[in-house]
C-alpha cells in the first residue's frame, strides 16, 4: 500500500485519509463499520470536526480499541479562547481519547498569531504543552490565508481544497508546502460530488508525495473505490489527462464548491446545492433533483431578499445570488421537458 509522511510531523499514514464528515448522515453502527472496514484495510488517518455533528462521536465510538494505531485530526470553530477549550475537551470526551494528533483552527477569517491579541495561537501552544494535542494545524478555502499560514512557519499541516480542478497558483501553493515541510491535507478532492471520474482524481493527487487526500466517505461502494485504487493506482497517462482536461473546461472557475460557509440562509434556501444544480443535474442521475421535494427547494430561491450573507461569506467570491438565479432559470428548463 501506498505510504505518505505528512510534512514534519513525523505521520506516516496510507495514502487514502478518511474524510469524516459524510457518516453525520448515517446511523452509528453503519458509521463504526464503515470506520471499522477502512482500518481493517490499512487507512489509519482519520479526518472530522466538533462542527460536524456526531461525526467525532461516532469514531469515538468505532475506533477506540485501536487508538494507538490510527492518526486522529479533528478542527474547532471557537470565536473566544474560553470556547476553544470547551470544544477541546468536549472532542477528547467524545472522541474517547486524551490527545488529538492533529488540531486544526477550522477555516477562521484570520491567519492566528502569537500576540495577535485573541490568544488562540497561544491557547494551542498551551494545549501542546499539556500533550492535550501533538500537532497544531490549520484549514482554510481561501489561497491567500493558507499562503500567510504556510510561510508564517506556525503550522504543521495546512487543509486546503486541492483537486484536479486546482489553478496554477493552487499547485505552486502545494509545492511551496512541500519546500517548507508542511502537510498538505487535501480536502474537496472530489470537488463537492462535482467530480465523478475518482480514478482521475486519485491519478491526480497521487503525483504529489506530499499531499494526503482525505475522501469524504458515506457509502461502502465509495470505500471500495478508493481501497482499489490503493492496491492497483490508476495512471495518470493521457487518457486520464484528457478526462482531466475535459472536466476542467467542462466546470470552469465559477462554480460553487458546496463548501456550506454560506449558510444559515435567512430563507432556508439549500445554498449549497442549489447554486450548483445545473452542474448536478447534468453529472448525476438527474431524476434524484426533479423530485417534488427538489422542485420545492429550488423555488425557495425566488424567496431570496438579497441580504448577502451568502455572498459575502463566500470563500471563493462568488456572486452566489446571481448564481441561485442562474440555477433556477435553468432548472426550469428540465422541468418543463
Amino acid at each position: 500500500m501506498a505510504q505518505m509522511t505528512l510534512g514534519k510531523t513525523g505521520i506516516t499514514v496510507n495514502k487514502n485519509g478518511f474524510g469524516a464528515l459524510p457518516i453525520q448522515r448515517i446511523g452509528r453502527d453503519e458509521a463504526a463499520r464503515l470506520l471499522h472496514k477502512a482500518f481493517d484495510n490499512g487507512i489509519t488517518f482519520f479526518d472530522t470536526a466538533r462542527f460536524y455533528t456526531d461525526s467525532e462521536e461516532k469514531i469515538g465510538y468505532a475506533l477506540s480499541g485501536v487508538r494507538d494505531r490510527i492518526f486522529i485530526a479533528t478542527k474547532t470553530m471557537s470565536a473566544k479562547v474560553e470556547e476553544f477549550w470547551s470544544q477541546l475537551h468536549t472532542s477528547l470526551k467524545l472522541l474517547k481519547t486524551d490527545y488529538i494528533d492533529v488540531y486544526q483552527f477550522h477555516n477562521p477569517a484570520f491567519c492566528p498569531k502569537p500576540g495577535d491579541g485573541t490568544g488562540f495561537y497561544e491557547a494551542m501552544l498551551e494545549a501542546k504543552a499539556q500533550g492535550k494535542i501533538r500537532r497544531i494545524g490549520i484549514t482554510n478555502h481561501r489561497l491567500a490565508l493558507a499562503r500567510e499560514a504556510a510561510e508564517s512557519g506556525l503550522y504543521e499541516t495546512i487543509q486546503y481544497p486541492f483537486s484536479f480542478l486546482a489553478t496554477d497558483e493552487e499547485i505552486a501553493f502545494v509545492n511551496r508546502c512541500r519546500e517548507l515541510g508542511i502537510g498538505l491535507i487535501a480536502m474537496k478532492a472530489l470537488s463537492g460530488g462535482l467530480i465523478t471520474n475518482s480514478a482521475a482524481a486519485y491519478a491526480f493527487l497521487n503525483q504529489f508525495d506530499n499531499v494526503l487526500p482525505i475522501w469524504g466517505i458515506q457509502r461502502e461502494r465509495e470505500l471500495d473505490e478508493f481501497l482499489a485504487y490503493d492496491k492497483n493506482p490508476p495512471a495518470l497517462d493521457e487518457k486520464m489527462r484528457a478526462v482531466i482536461a475535459q472536466d476542467k473546461a467542462a466546470l470552469g472557475s465559477s462554480f460553487c464548491r458546496g463548501c456550506g460557509y454560506c449558510l444559515p440562509c435567512p430563507k432556508n434556501i439549500e445554498i449549497p446545492t442549489c447554486a450548483r444544480m445545473s452542474l448536478l443535474i447534468r453529472r448525476a442521475p438527474a431524476a434524484a433533483y426533479l423530485s417534488e421535494e427538489w422542485q420545492g427547494n429550488m423555488r425557495r430561491i425566488e424567496e431570496c431578499v438579497h441580504c448577502d450573507h451568502c455572498k459575502n461569506h463566500c470563500p471563493y467570491g462568488l456572486d452566489t445570488p446571481a448564481l441561485l438565479a442562474e440555477n433556477l432559470k435553468d432548472y426550469r428548463t428540465f422541468i418543463t421537458k
